[in-house]
């Protein structure tokens, strides 16, 4: 397993930004993880780091990054696959399979440990839809244990791993039986909305930058608040899309913070919602980050 000090994390988050983590962990397997996690006193895990803002002064602590874990075995109409695999590459093997219900997944970055914690979803496709149980580290009794999706507490954008007590090892899926002719055509059609709509990783963000609050969406609320306007000196709100914010090269975390809060501010101003992040923001922060993060997450994030 590879260990790396004072690692610059930035070279691994999709925003391309982030400062010197304290130490970094590579795991490669579900045996070297529950080890490692059993050795480890504070950690955090993460897998493809796409849905994180790293803050640029660093991180004084352990990260754990599973993207090594790269295993996943196709069973009939189920599916195994380690907490590092990514969405991508299972929508396509599993499209190959005539297997139906991780189409979604074609456009998002993410590792499926990171698209269970948050029950990740597009286009009318959830990945609580075909999870049938997982298998998780409990960091409380440093064992493992199962659970079933019913034990999961998945709602929107949550589930069960947000409580910080478990992690992810692997998970068992089931899709259906689907024509391959019609799962590629979904496959196709949400990979196309991707290129049309959203930015691509070749223009560094971190997916939607807000949550949908209840029967609504962010991103129409967003617009209407006139956001994609919003163009700072390293930053800007993406031009097709107003929940996205893009790193116009040598962003920093503060750079993000402060657009998310003119974000924040201009539909607040406009329609009394308050907005809540969906990207999470770890690191040791500065007097001002901490001060923009009590206005958008009310609560301390993680440091």
């Amino acid at each position: 397993m590879q260990i790396k000090e004072n690692f610059e994390i930035k070279s691994l988050t999709t925003y391309k930004i982030g400062g010197k983590v304290k130490k970094v962990y590579f795991p490669e397997s579900q045996a070297e993880l529950t080890e490692l996690l059993r050795e480890l006193d504070e950690y955090i895990v993460l897998g493809s780091c796409s849905n994180v803002l790293f803050s640029s002064n660093g991180y004084s602590g352990n990260v754990v990054i599973t993207s090594g874990m790269k295993n996943f075995e196709i069973r009939g109409t189920k599916i195994y696959a380690d907490c590092g695999v990514k969405g991508p590459l299972l929508a396509q093997k599993t499209c190959e399979a005539s297997l139906s219900g991780f189409e979604f997944m074609i456009g998002f970055p993410g590792s499926i440990g990171g698209d269970v914690c948050m029950n990740a979803g597009a286009h009318g496709q959830r990945i609580s839809d075909c999870l049938i149980s997982c298998c998780l580290f409990d960091r409380d009794t440093k064992e493992i244990v199962y659970k079933k999706k019913e034990e999961m507490e998945f709602s929107y954008r949550h589930s069960l791993l947000h409580c910080g007590r478990y992690v992810l090892l692997y998970a068992e899926f089931e899709l259906k039986k689907a024509p391959q002719e019609e799962i590629k055509a979904l496959v196709d059609r949400n990979l196309n909305f991707r290129k049309t709509i959203q930015p691509s990783l070749a223009t560094p963000n971190a997916g939607s930058v807000f949550r949908n609050p209840e029967n609504d969406s962010a991103g129409r609320l967003l617009d209407k608040a006139g956001v994609k306007a919003f163009d700072m000196e390293r930053v800007k709100v993406w031009d097709s899309h107003a929940n996205f914010i893009v790193n116009k090269g040598e962003a920093t975390s503060e750079d993000v913070l402060e657009l998310m809060v003119k974000m924040y501010n201009a539909v607040k101003d406009m329609y009394t919602i308050e907005l809540k992040p969906e990207i999470i923001f770890i690191g040791d922060k500065t007097e001002k980050e901490e001060e923009l993060c009590n206005i958008l997450y009310k609560t301390k994030t993680q440091k």
